[in-house]
């Protein structure tokens, strides 16, 4: 694992899944490794109540009814449709989910403007067509009808960034549960085994870019997941995020709870006045997610590790924020300038601390990218 740049979910815990599956002896959908049970308590973590002898770690963090919908949805062999704004955690959940599930994690198709038919069916290996012919050997299965032949979970990533004559291929998918090759006279049909299912996600800022059928709506059991809120869940998120970036580059660096405190209460008060906005073009660009902060401070770790004296400061912070959340100029750099001297600066002098600090970092970053 250590040679790789990220492991997916299933190389990552394998030691925690192959535990928790032989102590598992609970009813078990299909051909699934783990029970509902076990897949709920690998994401969400243990608690003393289960009586375990080890203790498993928390990975998704958010409300324990969306976990459990999505586990019934996939046990129930229906597509499963994670829907949310940007930074909520829906594909690292599907990831798990199928990590879980079946082990494998990795069947995806990656949903874009440019993505066709073959992506989610089949393509074919020109070569062999030429020197063999069409053949079931010289078809190139797509991660789904692979995921269809194994039992297993595809992954169908920003469905709503694909057409719709792409969508509407996974309608007789999910309907019939098999694809037909006709150009095959024998074995032309790929049939999908027990434990198949498709878990998609979608980007709820996408609504009208490519709105999904009603036919493939029925197809699908939505689960809706917010945008954090809870300054508490919110503060385990980063944390955990920052935790695993540290590990990953070997980082023997702190990063003080008060300036943990200080990109939280950045993010709520930008929120705020985003929310406030009478216009688009008085918002930042950026969704302010959990997923955007975690970047902001992975980037202001790796700056101070790198170029710092190893030690996190409120000025490097500051300057992060700037840099990750100035994406339109003059518009966002006149809206965090705003911020700035009408919050930050009023206070940096009520309460001191690594206010002031922080404030002198973002204007000097305002300054430098104006």
């Amino acid at each position: 694992m250590s040679d790789l740049l990220r492991a997916p979910a299933e190389i990552k815990y394998a030691e925690e899944l192959e535990w928790l599956e032989s102590i598992d002896d609970n009813p078990k959908p299909f051909s699934w490794r783990l029970s509902p049970k076990m897949v709920r308590l690998f994401i969400l973590g243990s608690e003393p109540s289960d009586g375990l002898d080890r203790e498993i770690s928390q990975k998704w963090y958010g409300d324990r009814s969306f976990v459990e919908r999505s586990i019934v949805t996939l046990a129930s062999d229906r597509g499963l449709l994670l829907i949310g704004d940007p930074g909520t955690g829906k594909s690292w959940l599907a990831e798990l989910l199928s990590a879980a599930i079946c082990r494998n994690s990795t069947l995806v198709v990656q949903g874009t403007a440019g993505t066709t038919e073959d992506h989610i069916k089949y393509s074919w290996n020109v070569s062999m067509v030429i020197a063999k012919g069409q053949s079931r050997e010289s078809m190139i299965p797509s991660p789904i009808m692979t995921a269809m032949e194994s039992g297993a979970i595809g992954r169908f990533e920003e469905l709503t960034r694909s057409t719709s004559d792409v969508q509407d291929a996974l309608i007789s998918i999910l309907s019939e549960k098999y694809i037909s090759v006709p150009e095959l006279d024998s074995d032309s049909i790929v049939f999908a085994k027990p434990g198949f299912s498709i878990i998609a996600t979608a980007n709820s800022r996408d609504r009208g870019v490519n709105d999904l059928s009603s036919a493939l709506k029925r197809r699908f059991n939505f689960v809706r997941i917010p945008v954090v809120t809870n300054k508490k869940s919110e503060v385990e998120i980063v944390r955990f995020r920052t935790e695993e970036l540290l590990r990953r580059h070997r980082i023997e660096l702190e990063v003080p709870p008060t300036l943990l405190d200080v990109l939280l209460q950045s993010f709520a008060d930008l929120r705020a006045s985003a929310a406030a906005a009478g216009s688009d073009d008085e918002k930042l660009e950026s969704a302010l997610s959990t997923a955007e902060q975690i970047g902001v401070l992975e980037d202001a770790v790796l700056h101070s590790n790198f170029f710092g004296d190893r030690a996190l400061t409120a000025r490097t912070l500051a300057s992060s924020l700037v840099g990750s959340l100035a994406r339109r100029e003059p518009e966002d750099l006149a809206i965090l300038n705003k911020y700035l001297h009408g919050v930050v600066e009023p206070r940096s002098k009520e309460e001191g601390g690594s206010w002031p600090e922080f404030l002198e970092g973002g204007r000097d970053a305002i300054a430098t990218l104006s």
